[in-house]
């Protein structure tokens, strides 16, 4: 029973970092209906930023988290005005086809800048692990899982309490019609991928402390984080939560049974039975939503 529910709790840990990447998947769907199928590189930017200032500038912790969050950021919104807003006059097709791109061309400058080797970073509060009835929970996997909440939260009030989440809630269902009724809808679209950069950054920097981040994590975290969205529900911030927990739950019970190898398999296999019977998720809509 101990091993069991310790693969619960590692997969709750695991799950949480997907939900983080699903919720930047649909942020940036919710405002531009665009599937941004790079958001994978935005958590390994994150944690190879702040491993490069702490490391190699010497920068305190906390600041080379904030500083590597500000320039995933950057990298987001770059990544929109030069590639991506060009692209949006001709097909979501070719914006899609252009992420994917992007995120090989990631990838690659990944490998160039800080090699094959995967990188870790300290633990936030110190990697001992409190122990429950002989479960061991460390104390990073609580910051994993208090972060997501966090960031769902924060999400929930943008969006249902503030003008600006209406306004981008409005972007997304009739980008006419908002833009008409004043909506600077354009501002609206970078917005939601500065937000999006933001968070694959704090998730990076959360679960390098945990699993090292190679590049090659970019990949393996945007196909996780694209089937947790589509689990849960596209366009759906809760699904994406439940989406993500789901996923990560799954793949580490699926470890008691099957080598731990296989958990993409899985991923891609929980992809096409969702797609096959229930296309729109567990929580999902047909459109964005307005509240969560």
């Amino acid at each position: 029973m101990v091993k069991w529910i310790q693969l619960l709790v590692t997969g709750v840990t695991v799950g949480s970092v997907y939900a983080l990447i699903a919720l930047g998947y649909v942020t940036i769907y919710r405002t531009s209906r665009i599937v941004n199928l790079a958001q994978g590189a935005f958590v390994m930017f994150g944690a190879f930023f702040t491993y490069s200032f702490l490391n190699e500038l010497g920068l305190p912790y906390w600041l080379s988290a904030i500083l590597g969050i500000a320039g995933v950021t950057v990298v987001g919104v770059g990544m929109y005005l030069v590639v991506l807003r060009p692209l949006l006059k001709i097909s979501l097709v070719s914006i899609i086809l252009a992420t994917i791109a992007l995120s090989i061309l990631f990838e690659n400058l990944a490998l160039l800048r800080w090699g094959g080797y995967g990188k870790s970073l300290p633990a936030f509060t110190g990697d001992q692990a409190i122990f429950v009835r002989g479960v061991a929970v460390f104390r990073q996997s609580l910051w994993v899982i208090g972060l997501m909440i966090i960031v769902l939260g924060g999400l929930y009030l943008l969006t249902n309490l503030t003008r600006l989440g209406k306004q981008m809630t409005a972007t997304a269902l009739d980008p006419g019609a908002a833009s008409l009724s004043g909506v600077a809808t354009g501002r609206m679209v970078l917005l939601a991928f500065a937000i999006s950069a933001a968070i694959g950054a704090l998730g990076g920097i959360a679960i390098t402390p945990i699993t090292s981040t190679s590049y090659l994590s970019g990949g393996i975290y945007a196909l996780s984080g694209f089937v947790a969205a589509i689990l849960g529900g596209w366009g759906s911030s809760t699904g994406a939560v439940v989406g993500g927990l789901a996923l990560g739950i799954i793949q580490s019970l699926a470890t008691g049974f099957v080598p731990a190898g296989y958990q993409d398999a899985i991923a891609y296999a929980l992809l096409i039975l969702v797609l096959y019977f229930r296309p729109t998720g567990l929580l999902g809509v047909p459109l964005a939503e307005g509240e969560e």
